[in-house]
C-alpha cells in the first residue's frame, strides 16, 4: 500500500557527513517500510572508498544485525570482491532501500522486491552517499539497484560487467546480485556464476588501476 510521505528528505540532517546521515537515518519513517523493519540498515565502509556497492535492500540478517552485506549474500559478495583483488575495506557497501520488505512465511521472513515508490522515497539517502563518499567507481548489484540508478530500461542480463558512461562516477558497472549465485539450481553452475560475477568485478578492478 502508499503510505506515508514516500520522501525520505525531509529526515536528512542539516549537516551532510557520513555520520550524521547514518544516525538520521536511524529514524527515518519517508515510507511505510519502516513498521515492520527490525531497524535502518545504512551503508558502511571507508568515507573516501575508492568502489561504491549498490545492491537492492537489506535481508533478514542484515536487518536484524543493522548492518549491510552481513548475510550470506554478503559472503558471496566477499568471496567475489577477493577473486577480483578488490579489498573490501577499501569499499563502501550500501543499497538503494534502506529497510528490509518481507512476506512472512510461517517462521520465515521472504524477500519482497521493493515498488518503485519505495525505491524513489529511499533515494535521498543514497544520493548523499555519493556526495560524501564520491567514490572513483560504483558497481550496480542486481536489476533493481540498475533500473533504480540507470533507469527502467537498463538490463543486467544484457550489459552485465560493461563499463557504462554514467555521471555517477568515473566507473559505473553493473552485475548480478550475489544473492542470484545463492539461488542458482545445482553446484556447477553456482560455481560458474561465481565465476561470472568475478569477472564483472574484474573488469571494475582493471578499470580502477588504469
Amino acid at each position: 500500500m502508499d503510505e506515508g510521505p514516500n520522501d525520505a528528505t525531509p529526515f536528512l540532517p542539516e549537516r551532510k557527513s557520513l555520520k550524521a546521515l547514518r544516525e538520521a537515518a536511524r529514524v527515518c519513517r519517508g515510507c511505510h517500510l519502516w513498521r515492520n523493519a527490525t531497524q535502518t540498515v545504512f551503508g558502511e565502509g571507508q568515507k573516501k572508498a575508492r568502489v561504491m556497492l549498490v545492491g537492492e535492500q537489506p535481508g533478514d540478517r542484515e536487518d536484524r544485525e543493522g548492518r549491510p552485506f552481513v548475510g550470506p549474500a554478503g559472503r558471496e559478495l566477499d568471496r567475489g570482491l577477493e577473486a577480483a583483488g578488490i579489498d573490501r575495506m577499501d569499499a563502501y557497501v550500501t543499497n538503494v532501500v534502506k529497510h528490509f520488505k518481507f512476506e512472512e512465511r510461517g517462521r520465515r521472513r521472504i524477500h519482497a522486491t521493493p515498488k518503485r515508490f519505495e525505491i524513489d522515497a529511499c533515494k535521498p539517502w543514497l544520493e548523499e552517499e555519493l556526495r560524501q563518499v564520491e567514490p572513483q567507481a560504483v558497481i550496480l548489484l542486481g536489476a533493481t539497484a540498475a533500473k533504480a540508478i540507470l533507469g527502467s530500461s537498463f538490463r543486467v542480463t544484457k550489459q552485465r560487467g560493461e563499463l557504462l558512461e554514467s555521471d555517477l562516477a568515473p566507473i559505473v558497472s553493473a552485475t548480478i546480485h550475489p544473492s542470484a549465485i545463492l539461488r542458482a539450481p545445482d553446484g556447477a553452475t553456482r560455481q560458474s556464476e561465481r565465476t561470472s560475477f568475478a569477472a564483472d568485478l574484474s573488469n571494475v578492478a582493471r578499470a580502477l588501476n588504469g
